[in-house]
């Protein structure tokens, strides 16, 4: 087995927002630069290698916490479509209905990828990491985490999961020789006790 470690970007001005990214490229906040000073990673992860998704926001945070990552293009975060950059709370008052979000991993924004199309990205990659045997960290998004997850525990995106990955934590995996993600450890905090 392999261990992955993967964790989520900072926050942006258009988390705060409430603004959907996917995969348009928004670095952090002034806040979010500031926030990601302050995290620790877990000593165990010292000498693993790491990559990142391209997109500025999750390279600042791998950069921010003192790493060299490689890009892994496989790690973007999850393509919204036609929805990049509107709000939220504005689509849920129309476009995005309750029967469109319950559709678990088939749910699907116009134009846009699935939860189910992001776990077909990422399983080639699982296996790459798995067949090279080194201890890899990644540095990522949400929906690319949620997706991992599921894959893992076999959760089918309707309702809440056994454990919701959270955000300021980094969460650990192990890949099996076939690249299959099980979960070790999720929500390991990554800012310092008070």
């Amino acid at each position: 087995m392999v261990d992955l470690y993967i964790l989520r970007h900072g926050p942006t001005a258009w988390n705060a927002a409430g603004r959907i990214q996917g995969h348009i490229d928004e670095p952090l906040s002034d806040e979010g630069r500031v926030l990601v000073a302050r995290w620790r990673l877990p000593p165990e992860t010292a000498t693993v290698r790491w990559v990142a998704s391209p997109l500025k926001r999750a390279w600042e945070t791998a950069r921010l916490l003192g790493l060299t990552p490689t890009p892994e293009p496989r790690l973007r975060e999850m393509s919204w479509g036609a929805w990049e950059g509107r709000l939220l709370h504005e689509l849920r008052a129309g476009e995005l209905t309750p029967e469109r979000e319950e559709r678990g991993l088939d749910f699907r924004p116009p134009d846009g990828e699935s939860p189910r199309d992001v776990q077909a990205r990422l399983r080639p990659w699982l296996a790459e990491v798995a067949a090279d045997g080194r201890p890899t960290g990644a540095v990522a998004h949400a929906g690319v985490i949620r997706a991992l997850y599921a894959l893992a525990t076999g959760w089918d995106m309707f309702g809440r999961p056994a454990d919701k990955p959270r955000d300021f934590c980094i969460h650990r995996f192990a890949l099996m020789p076939d690249g299959t993600p099980r979960v070790v450890a999720m929500n390991i905090p990554l800012l310092p006790a008070p």
